[in-house]
């Protein structure tokens, strides 16, 4: 079939909140963008060789207030999986950057992983095979 990548798209409720989150604290890069108009409505992400795009799940004058709790708590049973080479180097660079989150810890699977969420309730777990 020659696949090359697999690349998971996620809707958001606050595109600007949920690219600060994934570039300033976990260091993605914006590759490409769509915001005509200045509406800011689709995000193309890179770290190394993972990418990750996002999604407006509303028009800017439709969006609620606040983000919708169920939508929010059904987030969770998602989660983006980044393999690394030094966990605890990312930890660290978490933690320095104010993130509040659990030091590495082994799975049941053979690695060490820190778990943390983005802005819409998405697990987002770091890990590093041991086994």
């Amino acid at each position: 079939m020659g696949i090359k990548n697999m690349t998971p798209l996620l809707q958001v409720y606050d595109m600007k909140a949920s690219v600060a989150f994934y570039c300033d604290i976990l260091g993605f890069k914006l590759a490409r963008s769509y915001a005509p108009d200045g509406h800011f409505y689709w995000a193309s992400l890179e770290l190394e060789d993972a990418t990750l795009m996002l999604n407006a799940r509303y028009e800017d004058d439709n969006r609620p207030a606040e983000p919708e709790a169920d939508r929010i708590n059904a987030h969770r049973d998602t989660e983006l999986y980044f393999e690394c080479d030094n966990v605890a180097e990312i930890y660290a660079s978490l933690k320095e950057k104010g993130v509040d989150l659990r030091p590495p810890a082994e799975s049941n699977y053979g690695a060490m992983e820190i778990k943390l969420r983005d802005p819409d309730g998405f697990g987002i777990s770091f890990f590093q095979k041991i086994k």
